[in-house]
């Protein structure tokens, strides 16, 4: 890989949840000071180690190495196994060791698609090392800001014997439930070449397109009522002929635009779709090396 990528993602979200706050009783991710909501890089991570899990149904070299119910040292342990090193029996000293500790990483980036696209610290008690991935979003943030709308939620059942008694066989639970009406999202992204050399990232030349097609699938594959209706609006690519870039990513970035369609009568009416906006980019005296792929 030999190319510097940073891209714009764009998604929305119609009366849901696409971010909870568990810190919070599950409200959505929202900025304090100006309102915007709020996606974390993690959560977009989830969705994608989802999809390729999915996908590619769990096989190497698309294994996921941080997902639901894992034992990250049971994951260690295979490649020990594999390479043939007693984790509670090493011997190795310098160079020797450090050709283990090197074996020991590549092995895990080669099996686990996230290890060697997003990195990880596998320095448990069952060391395999640590990487940085090549892979990086900043925080997903709402183009305007977001109003959460709380609702009352009836279940029709309780949980105990207990519960029914009080109710004189009511059985009945109230619940909340947090949504937006409407939120576009936007998220700024990185693919670094040369951490992609050291994990291996797209090294059989299928990481890449793996990549950019969970971006623009893996919420069909993640539908639940608590997060709406999420879908990909946008994804915008520019690719430097450098591996060093030959642009800032700011300035990049910069030439990307979402704003609001004027109304008919001009009054500020909330949006509640992505047709109540229009992206452009400037593509006018682009820097030299720069390509801009339009994915979406």
């Amino acid at each position: 890989m030999k190319s510097r990528y940073d891209f714009v993602y764009l998604f929305d979200v119609k009366d849901g949840n696409p971010n909870g706050d568990p810190d919070a009783g599950n409200l959505p991710r929202v900025d304090a000071e100006t309102g915007q909501g709020l996606v974390t890089d993690v959560c977009l991570k989830r969705k994608i180690r989802n999809f390729v899990g999915l996908v590619k149904q769990e096989q190497p070299p698309y294994e996921i190495y941080v997902k639901e119910k894992a034992i990250l040292n049971n994951q260690h342990d295979r490649a020990y196994k594999a390479l043939e090193i007693d984790p509670k029996k090493r011997t190795a000293r310098g160079k020797e060791k450090a050709e283990e500790d090197r074996n020991l990483t590549a092995w895990m980036c080669q099996n686990f698609f996230d290890i060697r696209s997003f990195g990880a610290v596998m320095t448990t008690e069952v060391n395999c090392g640590q990487v940085r991935g090549p892979v990086q979003f900043a925080m997903g943030r709402s183009v305007e800001p977001v109003v959460a709308m709380e609702h009352a939620v009836t279940r029709c059942a309780v949980t105990t014997e207990r519960e029914a008694e009080k109710q004189d066989g009511g059985n009945r639970t109230m619940g909340r439930k947090f949504t937006i009406p409407y939120g576009l999202y936007r998220v700024h992204g990185f693919i670094n070449p040369h951490l992609a050399i050291q994990t291996g990232f797209n090294q059989n030349g299928e990481d890449l397109d793996l990549f950019w097609t969970a971006l623009l699938q893996m919420f069909e594959t993640d539908r639940s009522a608590s997060r709406g209706e999420m879908s990909p609006q946008g994804l915008i690519v520019f690719e430097h002929e450098s591996p060093l870039g030959n642009s800032p990513a700011n300035k990049l970035f910069e030439r990307v635009r979402v704003s609001r369609k004027p109304t008919a009568d001009g009054d500020a009416v909330p949006a509640r779709s992505f047709a109540d906006y229009v992206v452009s980019v400037d593509e006018s005296s682009l820097p030299e090396g720069i390509t801009v792929h339009r994915k979406l």
